[in-house]
């Protein structure tokens, strides 16, 4: 069986021949927002319908984190090292102190709700960005339907505490990370539910001050969308797809894909040199060695 398929010959040189895509633990009805603890050698991810966050670890096996979740769904840490989380049920943005209490980051703009807050990234100057579209509110099947009150957008909180709309002509913004250095965003569309809406990811110019510029269209992923993106230190683009996860150059080229039975929702990189990659999808949890390292 093959796990790898290569369409520029450089991603022959990513992967191992003899490193396995691995099936670590499955039994899941959706799962997501995968974050790395290397200081406590564990893997935290969302498994939303099921309003929990599970735990792996190599020498623990599964376990459960935090249930219930609130829907918990994109997971990252902060620059202090804890745990900011997406909730769909409470449409909110969090953050898990050291000592096990909750902060509540953002939950309305403008003196409305959020929507259901999907993934999160943290910036180096502390600064935290997070997509909300509706998916946590459509149905109950991952949260809890409700009304709609503000539109799909992006948004940024600085450290202040102060939250900007950043980006807001998005259908429903999903997916987001930073280039190693900062100076680029990319933001993936995977449009409304039950839509003909396009699905792709853009990228956008990061200013100093934080302000956005360009957001051209920079890959379409085929098939099925870009749920959950990571970037490698050198700049590549390693996205959730329909049949896995696609590899994309920085100038938008497809180079290979890693083959899974299944459709792939998001994944991070972690392990002892961030060169594993750890990927969420339908129902299960799976790991690669990569010969790539994960951007900081």
């Amino acid at each position: 069986m093959s796990f790898f398929e290569a369409i520029d010959p450089v991603f022959s040189t990513y992967v191992f021949g003899n490193g396995p895509v691995k099936q670590l633990a499955t039994g899941f009805d959706w799962v997501e927002g995968p974050v790395w603890f290397g200081d406590l050698n564990c893997l935290l991810f969302s498994d939303i319908p099921n309003d929990r966050i599970l735990r792996w670890s190599p020498d623990g096996g599964l376990s459960t984190f935090r249930a219930p979740s609130n829907f918990s769904n994109g997971q990252t840490r902060d620059r202090q090292g804890r745990l900011i989380t997406c909730e769909h049920g409470t449409r909110r943005v969090t953050r898990t102190e050291y000592d096990g209490g909750i902060t509540v980051i953002a939950d309305r703009f403008e003196g409305k709700r959020l929507n259901s807050p999907n993934d999160v990234i943290v910036a180096s100057d502390g600064a935290i960005w997070f997509t909300d579209p509706i998916y946590g509110i459509f149905s109950d099947y991952e949260g809890h339907r409700s009304a709609q009150e503000l539109p799909c957008n992006v948004y940024r909180v600085d450290p202040s505490g102060e939250i900007r709309a950043m980006l807001t002509d998005f259908r429903s913004p999903n997916g987001l990370a930073f280039s190693p250095d900062e100076r680029r965003l990319y933001v993936a569309d995977t449009g409304l539910p039950h839509s003909d809406d396009p699905c792709h990811i853009r990228a956008f110019d990061v200013a100093e001050d934080g302000r956005l510029s360009g957001g051209a269209v920079f890959h379409v992923i085929s098939p099925g969308a870009a749920d959950g993106i990571r970037l490698d230190s050198e700049g590549n683009v390693w996205s959730s797809a329909g049949d896995g996860v696609h590899c994309i150059a920085p100038d938008g080229h497809l180079m290979g894909r890693i083959l899974l039975p299944e459709r792939a929702s998001n994944l991070c990189f972690g392990g002892r040199e961030r060169h594993r990659l750890f990927i969420t999808a339908t129902t299960s949890l799976y790991v690669v060695a990569l010969n790539r390292n994960g951007a900081l």
